[in-house]
């Protein structure tokens, strides 16, 4: 039926109508245009429509109900969509019914979940990546180099190059063609705890167990100046300015054991503010798209800061231990700036602030920036910070600690990491528990998505890394070839390369 029909004269023929439209009047339309018979033998049977309720992530209908026929699948509601969004050009979309992704006719999944036909229907349509990762399932190098443990890796916005950072107080940058050494930074004297690229791809800033800070030239290896002092303790996060709200990059955050967070500016190398206040050390720190800083303590609470002076701005209390990580709905984005899986490269610092805005504001809807935490108190708060300083839901299940939480690229999911051995899988959107990933046997460190927000890496205690599919919920792939716990892993923007490492030493490079 809907093979030969365009959904423009489906609309015509009255297949579905507003809610408020008499059905009788709707048949009346039906048996009085020129219908193939068995197209009007299904719409004169009430039972064969559905009224459904077409809504975004943030529950926004659409339009009114419209009655479909019980037969219409995926494909067809593309269609629909497509058309109501009015978009010339057409866009893939998947369709989900209570978190459950939409893969047959409505009839067979209300058959399947006994769901009433009496009641409307409602489908969420979440846009899709145009195009698809491949899943890595091999190793593809394994690359010797750092003496001690991988402690962090990362790749840079634009998935072109890779940095890690060790116990050995080396920073390593790696050339991914020949999947060989680059560089060894070196300048740090302890551990090299964490590494953050800015978004525009031009400097690569890593913190270490002695409390410096060093920026680099990616280009070179070599340092950018001397070491950046001033925090007391170890540095446990960095996060830079996002270069929608400026470009170049010049800011970054660092946060501390010493329980401050400081601002930094790479031109004038010096810390320009120092965020003061929580109570204990700052475990993880976030610069949201909308200007502010996030900063999650053992002291239990996350502090919001604007950045003009260093302000508190509001405190977000409910976690009952200390706070391990947070993760935004745009992180993705924040992370990537202008840089997209085409590999479109930029003439200017202003072309690529206009481009990343773009992709900001289309990534982050109508609705505000959402904010996750995870703690050891063994659950998960939504917050929806520029709205409420009150959680929006308190998601639970974990037995043991939450180690690291993760926004999927689209935001439609949210992911945590557990020392229960376990990765849950949440809506980013509600906070409603969707699926538990089992198949770890030890602690959970980290997780990764993909580009296209199909796929989730982790990385375990275990010694393994494993490839869930989001769709299926089930496992995809068990990577198993580090000698001990893996530590650090990144799934590159690109969606081409993932790397790992940890105890054993070695970087991993996996692919498809």
């Amino acid at each position: 039926m809907w093979g030969s029909t365009s959904l423009r004269q489906v609309k015509n023929k009255g297949i579905f109508k507003p809610r408020f439209v008499a059905i009788q009047r709707h048949r009346e339309r039906l048996v009085s245009t020129k219908h193939s018979p068995s197209i009007r033998k299904m719409d004169m049977e009430t039972v064969n429509n559905v009224m459904c309720q077409l809504t975004d992530r943030e529950g926004t209908a659409l339009e009114a109900p419209l009655y479909l026929p019980q037969d219409a699948g995926p494909q067809q509601l593309q269609q629909i969509v497509n058309e109501l969004l009015r978009n010339e050009e057409k866009l893939p979309y998947s369709f989900y019914i209570s978190d459950e992704e939409l893969l047959v006719p409505l009839e067979t999944y209300l058959q399947k979940n006994k769901v009433s036909v009496e009641k409307v229907l409602s489908i969420v349509y979440q846009p899709q990546a145009v195009f698809r990762i491949r899943p890595v399932n091999r190793c593809s190098a394994t690359i010797a180099g750092h003496k001690e443990p991988v402690l962090s890796v990362a790749f840079s916005p634009d998935g072109r190059h890779l940095a890690s950072g060790s116990g050995d107080i080396s920073v390593r940058l790696w050339d991914l063609n020949t999947q060989t050494p680059l560089f060894t930074c070196r300048g740090h004297k302890n551990w090299v705890l964490c590494i953050a690229w800015s978004p525009d791809g031009k400097h690569l800033v890593s913190g270490s167990k002695a409390g410096e800070l060093q920026c680099w030239d990616p280009q070179t290896g070599k340092p950018s100046g001397s070491p950046l002092v001033g925090h007391k303790q170890w540095i446990t996060a960095i996060s830079w300015e996002p270069v929608h709200l400026n470009a170049p990059c010049r800011r970054f955050v660092s946060a501390s054991e010493d329980q401050d967070a400081r601002i930094w500016d790479v031109s004038l190398r010096k810390c320009v503010i120092c965020l003061t206040g929580h109570k204990d050390g700052i475990t993880c720190v976030k610069w949201g798209g909308d200007g502010v800083i996030y900063t999650g303590s053992k002291d239990r609470t996350i502090k919001v800061w604007e950045t003009s002076q260093g302000k508190l701005i509001r405190e977000l209390k409910g976690h009952g231990n200390r706070v391990n990580s947070m993760t935004l709905s745009t992180d993705y984005v924040l992370r990537t700036g202008a840089f997209d899986h085409t590999g479109k490269i930029y003439s200017s610092p202003e072309e690529m602030k206009k481009v990343a805005l773009e992709r900001y504001n289309k990534m982050k809807g109508n609705g505000p920036e959402r904010l996750v935490s995870g703690s050891d108190d063994f659950t998960l708060f939504l917050w929806e910070p520029a709205v409420s300083e009150h959680h929006k839901t308190h998601m639970t299940g974990h037995q043991k600690l939450v180690n690291h939480v993760y926004f999927s690229p689209d935001g439609q999911w949210v992911a945590s990491a557990s020392f229960d051995g376990s990765v849950k899988l949440w809506n980013g959107v509600t906070g409603k528990f969707v699926a538990a990933f089992r198949g770890h046997v030890d602690y959970v460190y980290q997780i990764s998505w993909s580009a296209d927000s199909r796929l989730l890496l982790s990385g375990s205690k275990d010694s393994t890394l494993k490839v869930w599919d989001i769709r299926t919920r089930k496992l995809k792939q068990d990577l198993p070839g580090h000698a001990d716990e893996v530590y650090a892993i990144d799934w590159s923007p690109d969606g081409e390369k993932v790397a790992s490492g940890g105890k054993d030493g070695v970087l991993k490079l996996w692919m498809g």
